[in-house]
């Protein structure tokens, strides 16, 4: 006879309490506890239902005693996505995958399903139907895997099937539509969420089949479910951009396996998601020498340079208080930047509007982009169009000095091979001396904010 029990979740955070609490104790959240029933099956209950075999009880082993075997990555068709990654796919690692409706997540996973030679894969989908799912198929094209369609949502089901299909690789859209008879509260619910996840993770460890799970997003930008899903599985991927633009970008917030500065660049058309291999030209291909108010920056993503466009709009404020707005970028960053400028290079900035876009719709965090950023806002206030022939790589710090960026001969070849004549660097970057001399291009070391003023516009 099963046993039922009930408990109270917090549906922010994941945390637990046997009664209901108004404020939340672990994220100080109000009435987010719900009541769920969570039913504990029997032992040979959960057998039949998940149709795993038992495994035989661990025991410890001394570390020096264990085999190290080196499983070969899957390297998939999608160069971005390999990127991200690390180098492809660890066999049986748990992936997820987050982003805003209709950001392109499913065409993502849908277009690598179809597109990967050689494997069996099975594409779970509790969202839609299988007619659907075709019809994107279709448009993406190239049907060249034996991809396999299951549109279910109970995991005791998917289990079933995935005995007799024996797939290599799985991908679930999305994990909060599914649902396990072990618990009875309502799919995408934090019992269920967490308790799906944790079956499929068995089941990837257990065979070394790697899953790849698709998550929703909340509207604070974090994804849907308790804060443990992110926890146990292996990676974390971010699919960010704007849907008016036709960029797309997949960043690592978490990976076991890899680094998590990589960054990988899609463009949206009509038959898919189509990779970026230079985006540099891409995100430069519609700057005016004539106008006032850009910068380019070279900046760093992992191990990758390209160089992006900052656009500065500087003007009188027609209300007391002046507009800081930002899209890209940090807008406590512009507000010490403009700090810096007004009191190092003797601008008055307090009763201006500033308004900062980075072109192409990518936010940017590496901190080199602070210099271009210094540049455009001051070619606007001066009105004076910069050379798009230069570019700048260059950290901003209090005192008004530019501080070293790391990668400096990467960012200085890509400068170089897109055709720029000069680049703004900070003199303090080791071997600047050097890099002045050796470089394919003009490299100009700059120690001070006043110093890149006095250069610029004389």
């Amino acid at each position: 006879m099963a046993k039922t029990k009930t408990v109270f979740y917090c549906q922010k955070c994941g945390a637990n309490s046997p009664k209901w609490i108004g404020k939340c104790p672990s994220c100080n959240e109000w009435n987010t506890y719900v009541e769920e029933v969570i039913q504990t099956e029997s032992k040979e209950n959960q057998w039949r239902n998940t149709t795993r075999k038992e495994s035989k009880a661990a025991k410890p082993r001394l570390i020096s005693e264990i085999a190290l075997e080196q499983s070969p990555r899957l390297v998939l068709p999608d160069g971005e996505l390999n990127r991200v990654l690390g180098g492809g796919i660890v066999p049986g690692s748990l992936i997820l995958i987050g982003g805003e409706p209709g950001i392109g997540k499913s065409t993502l996973l849908l277009q690598l399903a179809v597109q990967l030679k050689g494997k069996k894969i099975l594409y779970i989908s509790g969202e839609e139907s299988e007619q659907q799912i075709r019809m994107r198929a279709e448009r993406i094209g190239k049907m060249q895997s034996e991809c396999y369609i299951l549109t279910e949502t109970t995991t005791q089901n998917i289990f079933q099937q995935i005995e007799v299909l024996q797939p290599e690789m799985v991908i679930v859209d999305s994990i909060q539509t599914l649902y396990s008879n072990i618990y009875e509260s309502a799919p995408g619910t934090v019992s269920q969420i967490r308790g799906c996840t944790g079956e499929l993770l068995r089941f990837a460890k257990e065979t070394a089949t790697p899953v790849l799970l698709i998550g929703h997003i909340t509207k604070e930008g974090s994804i849907a479910g308790p804060k443990v899903l992110e926890h146990m599985v292996d990676t974390v991927l971010q699919f960010e951009g704007d849907r008016h633009h036709v960029y797309r970008i997949l960043r690592a917030i978490k990976n076991r396996f890899g680094s998590t500065a990589e960054l990988g660049i899609y463009e949206m058309k009509g038959d898919g998601l189509a990779e970026v291999a230079n985006p540099s030209a891409l995100l430069l291909s519609q700057r005016d020498a004539s106008l006032s108010g850009t910068a380019v920056a070279c900046t760093m993503e992992g191990v990758r340079p390209f160089l992006i466009e900052t656009q500065a709009l500087v003007s009188s404020a027609v209300y007391g208080t002046p507009q800081r707005t930002t899209t890209g970028y940090d807008l406590r960053r512009l507000h010490m930047i403009l700090a810096v400028l007004e009191k190092r290079c003797g601008f008055r900035l307090a009763a201006k509007d500033v308004f900062l876009n980075i072109a192409g719709g990518i936010r940017v965090e590496d901190p080199a982009i602070d210099l271009a950023i210094i540049c455009a806002i001051l070619s606007s206030a001066e009105d004076i169009a910069i050379d798009p022939a230069i570019c700048f790589a260059g950290e901003v710090g209090l005192t008004g000095e530019i501080r070293p960026v790391n990668r400096i001969e990467a960012r200085i070849n890509e400068a170089a091979r897109l055709g720029f004549k000069e680049i703004y660097v900070s003199g303090y970057n080791a071997g600047a001396e050097k890099l002045k001399k050796e470089a394919a291009i003009k490299v100009v070391p700059v120690g001070k904010v006043e110093e890149v003023f006095g250069l610029l516009f004389g």
